[in-house]
């Protein structure tokens, strides 16, 4: 399975990319992971609804340049669905055995994702109700593909 992660935004911050480092180096032996950034837009402060919408339809434009047709595209959206860890283990496992080999989850920008995003989305999923920082949210996810692959393979987690 390849599992590419498709986020808007790079991360600077030290700590960060550590954490993604030990993630993706834990998640060689279970899939080929792909990591691509898009760069963002500024968004300044109290933008227009219309400066809005077209800084998350520019973003949308360089994202869907990474995501091939057979992908099937895992959107993370506030009003997504909510699943537990052994849900989304399962919902991972059961693309494969359907033989989905390519799964994108996208990540979207400070403002959310654009139309064109939205509309291409197999699955919407939602961590929280609460907002979390685009780039502390790779980290959140990519524990929990970690996470859904130990369970997948009835190894040990911690619960």
């Amino acid at each position: 399975m390849k599992i590419t992660i498709l986020t808007v935004g790079k991360i600077k911050e030290k700590y960060l990319k550590d954490a993604i480092a030990e993630y993706a180096k834990r998640l060689s032996r279970y899939c080929k992971l792909e990591i691509v950034e898009v760069a963002d837009e500024k968004t300044i402060e109290n933008a227009s609804q219309v400066l809005e919408t077209q800084i998350r339809d520019k973003e949308a434009e360089r994202l869907m340049k990474y995501i091939r047709e057979d992908a099937y595209v895992i959107t993370l959206e506030i009003k997504g669905k909510q699943l537990t860890s052994e849900e989304l283990s399962e919902k991972i496992n059961q693309l494969g055995i359907q033989g989905k080999s390519h799964i994108i989850f996208v990540i979207g920008g400070s403002i959310g994702l654009g139309d064109e995003i939205l509309k291409r989305s197999d699955y919407a999923l939602s961590f929280s109700k609460m907002t979390f920082p685009h780039q502390l949210m790779r980290v959140i996810l990519l524990e929990q593909i970690y996470r859904s692959y130990r369970i997948i393979n009835g190894e040990p987690y911690h619960k």
